[in-house]
């Protein structure tokens, strides 16, 4: 029998074939190689916040301040039960790197106070979005669902009380009817007037208990990064001030109400506005440090 004839440029050429399959093109790491006049990058992580780690919240609030904002403290005689009230009450938490809180509670004579001052301390998990982005979308998820009213210009005061109706109004010249108007300004509306009045200053809680428009529920330009203030009068007369402010990656609250022994008082929105922002600003400055 007759053997067929061995070729040797077929065996060379498929030799070269098999090196080109099995030869890599691209690098071993899987990267792809940049384009002509371009370079080569790395994505880079987002930063993390700047606070590691988060104050100890009963130990946040001083003695003082206490006194301020829950004026039944001093009104404690028992000294060992008086500690106990400044000491406060941790609240529940699963991860104290995460998340810690205090409670306090004091009861005067003339209305029971209760304070909750809340930290947290944001990490995201997504390496594309740092840690003070994410306390950012925290915070306006709270800011959104606080609903706060749209702000008003204070020229609108200003232009109320030069208008014609606001002179007429003092009693000096009469009203549509022909009669003076102070016929119908003696007694409690007047008292009413004078009311409004400091409304329209700020100064005081209208005599319906409503709060007054130079105090309503507004952001704050003077606190941590974002701010802002809530204020909410229930129909049993107990006023919330709520303030939550981000420094960093860090979302602070504080939730100061005060509900008064008799649904007649009602609370200054004011006096309570004042405490929660002095507070508010004592707190801040800790992160500062």
């Amino acid at each position: 029998m007759q053997r067929k004839a061995y070729v040797p440029g077929v065996a060379a050429l498929l030799a070269v074939l098999l090196a080109g399959c099995t030869g890599g093109s691209g690098n071993d790491d899987g990267t792809t190689d940049p384009k002509p006049g371009e370079s080569a990058t790395t994505p880079t992580a987002a930063q993390p916040g700047k606070y590691r780690t988060l104050p100890e919240p009963c130990a946040a609030v001083s003695h003082g301040t206490l006194d301020s904002l829950l004026p039944g403290i001093k009104q404690v005689t028992d000294e060992e039960q008086r500690e106990k009230a400044y000491e406060g009450t941790a609240t529940q938490t699963y991860d104290t790197d995460r998340k810690v809180g205090c409670r306090w509670k004091a009861q005067s004579t003339g209305a029971t106070d209760h304070l909750l001052v809340d930290f947290e301390r944001v990490v995201s998990y997504d390496n594309a979005v740092s840690d003070d982005d994410r306390a950012t979308d925290i915070y306006l998820k709270r800011e959104t669902a606080a609903d706060l009213p749209e702000p008003v210009a204070s020229s609108e005061s200003s232009d109320a009380s030069e208008s014609p109706e606001s002179s007429s109004s003092s009693g000096s010249s009469p009203n549509p009817s022909g009669s003076p108007s102070g016929d119908s300004g003696s007694g409690p509306s007047s008292s009413s007037s004078g009311a409004e009045s400091d409304d329209e200053s700020g100064s005081a809680t209208p005599s319906d208990g409503s709060t007054p428009s130079a105090l309503q529920p507004r952001t704050l330009d003077d606190l941590g990064d974002e701010a802002f203030l809530d204020d909410a009068l229930s129909s049993s007369r107990q006023r919330t001030v709520t303030v939550v402010f981000r420094t960093s990656n860090v979302v602070v609250t504080i939730q100061y109400d005060e509900q008064p022994a008799t649904t007649t008082d009602v609370p200054s929105s004011k006096d309570m506005q004042d405490r929660a922002r002095k507070l508010a600003g004592q707190l801040a400055g800790t992160f500062d440090d």
